[in-house]
């Protein structure tokens, strides 16, 4: 059986900050409006605002430091998400790029979020402010949300779900960050509920 099949789903985040998306889901899913659970929080940031959300939410909070070893990060990374019985992984703001360990472990099942369309305004050095910069000076009309599969490569994976902004006049990049930021923990509330439903089907793992 899928692992995406078992009710409730089981989630593990990754955030190096806030986790604003992790906020907005462990909010879903105690006010009963999404059928899955919150196994585990994990940041690379000691001292991440995700990890105190985490444990006032009775959320397991791991700290895994990314920054000397790389590769015993990954391999414990992977065994914290497996320990934890994760069946699907959320980036909430995670500034770290995951190892061959996890990415082989959760093929297919590593959800992130990114600030504009893919693969037009995404790529290596492409986040934050940067995106709707980029966006602005290229004098497209519109912007939005794209959530996608991770991969190997930033902003690389095959795209889940996209949420459209039309641009209003004189959209500014701070105008429109702030737009985007406000829609982002929404959307992938919604997306969730629907893979937790089946109406949103991912990847074979």
């Amino acid at each position: 059986m899928n692992a995406l099949n078992r009710k409730p789903l089981r989630l593990g985040f990754l955030a190096s900050r806030n986790g604003s998306s992790l906020r907005a889901v462990v909010t879903a899913i105690e006010a009963g409006e999404l059928p899955a659970e919150a196994a585990v929080v994990i940041s690379n940031n000691r001292s991440s605002a995700a990890l105190e959300f985490a444990r006032e939410h009775g959320v397991s909070a791991v700290c895994i430091p990314t920054k000397d070893d790389a590769e015993a990060a990954d391999a414990r990374l992977c065994e914290t998400l497996e320990a934890a019985g994760v069946d699907l992984v959320v980036l909430s703001g995670y500034l770290r790029r995951l190892g061959p360990r996890t990415l082989t472990r959760y093929r297919n099942r590593v959800l992130n979020i990114h600030p504009g369309p893919l693969p037009r305004f995404g790529g290596e050095g492409m986040y934050g402010r940067r995106v709707h910069e980029a966006i602005i000076g290229s004098g497209a009309n519109q912007s939005g949300a794209t959530i996608h599969l991770v991969d190997e490569e930033y902003d690389h994976g095959p795209v889940v779900a996209e949420r459209v902004l039309t641009l209003e006049p004189g959209e500014t990049a701070e105008s429109l960050e702030a737009r985007i930021t406000a829609l982002e923990p929404v959307f992938f509330v919604e997306t969730l509920k629907k893979i937790a439903s089946g109406a949103l089907e991912l990847p074979a793992a």
